[in-house]
């Protein structure tokens, strides 16, 4: 049916709700979520679809056997923790599998009791959210610029920057080669090779990249993956690659709050600034905000 008889059937139809009814029924139209799945964007699909190719390759704590450091943190957290990957798995998905019994948001405090409280969820990937806010809010027109995501894991911010930005090339620098593989198979699969390349490589032998680089991405790179030395090392390769003035770096969290873990002095003042972001810009419903703010702009002086 063509736009001119749908609008037609539709104000067929509301002439024929009774009069007491019409103002709930349009105020329903004008606030229901149930017609997401008509509005969703073409790249959000594609991204959806992505999602779950990928969750077929992989098991549901997104895990692989060759992460030994970042299980061994996993488990030394403070409160029982579990990896729920936040671009393979939204609010309605792990609802869903709460109710099928796959997954739990809780844990028993006391074998055998009632008591209980909220497991800890920590996720390596943006989900479809941050990713959109960061596209559309965060950064600016990418127009011939190149983007750096270090430690690309599932390639999400790759395939982001290649539906949601016009960057002329997106760069995966990821250490583990599983993860590789699979980024190639998402980027084999959807034609995504003109723009985007996948580094099997440590960051800390990228040097030429990152001077190159207009725009840097760091999420939770580095604090379950290296040991504290590790650390402190990336970082101060990092300083002292990524000095392309006006470049952009967006981290989550913030370099203070990462730096603070390690015995390591950079000083932030003469390298970069912070860009204040306005986390009320994203103009769906329902986001989180916590989430949003714990994405932060940087700016190379």
């Amino acid at each position: 049916m063509e736009f001119p008889s749908a609008r037609r059937a539709v104000m067929q139809l509301l002439g024929t709700v009774a009069p007491a009814d019409l103002p709930a029924l349009i105020q329903w139209m004008r606030t229901t979520r149930d017609f997401d799945e008509f509005t969703r964007d073409n790249n959000d699909i594609i991204l959806k679809n992505i999602a779950e190719d990928l969750r077929s390759c992989l098991p549901l704590e997104t895990m692989l056997s060759s992460e030994h450091l970042a299980l061994q943190k996993i488990q030394q957290q403070p409160e029982p923790t579990v990896h729920v990957d936040a671009f393979l798995y939204d609010e309605d998905f792990i609802d869903s599998l709460c109710e099928e019994g796959k997954m739990s948001r809780n844990y028993c405090v006391v074998c055998g009791s009632h008591q209980t409280a909220p497991l800890g969820f920590i996720s390596h990937s943006f989900s479809l959210m941050e990713l959109k806010f960061i596209y559309h809010h965060v950064l600016p027109d990418l127009s011939g610029k190149v983007l750096v995501d270090v430690g690309s894991r599932l390639g999400t911010v790759l395939y982001g920057g290649f539906l949601y930005s016009s960057a002329l090339q997106l760069y995966g620098v990821e250490l583990n080669g599983d993860f590789c593989q699979l980024q190639e198979m998402i980027i084999k699969k959807y034609q995504f090779t003109d723009r985007i390349k996948v580094l099997h490589a440590d960051i800390c032998s990228q040097g030429p990249l990152l001077q190159n680089a207009d725009v840097v991405i760091m999420n939770n790179v580095f604090e379950y993956f290296l040991d504290e030395a590790g650390q402190a090392r990336a970082w101060e390769y990092i300083s002292h690659n990524v000095k392309k003035q006006g470049a952009l770096l967006v981290t989550v969290p913030s370099v203070e709050e990462a730096l603070s873990r390690l015995q390591i002095k950079i000083q932030l003042s003469p390298w970069v600034e912070e860009v204040p972001l306005n986390y009320d810009a994203y103009p769906e419903k329902d986001i989180d905000r916590d989430v949003l703010e714990q994405i932060h702009l940087y700016k190379v002086l």
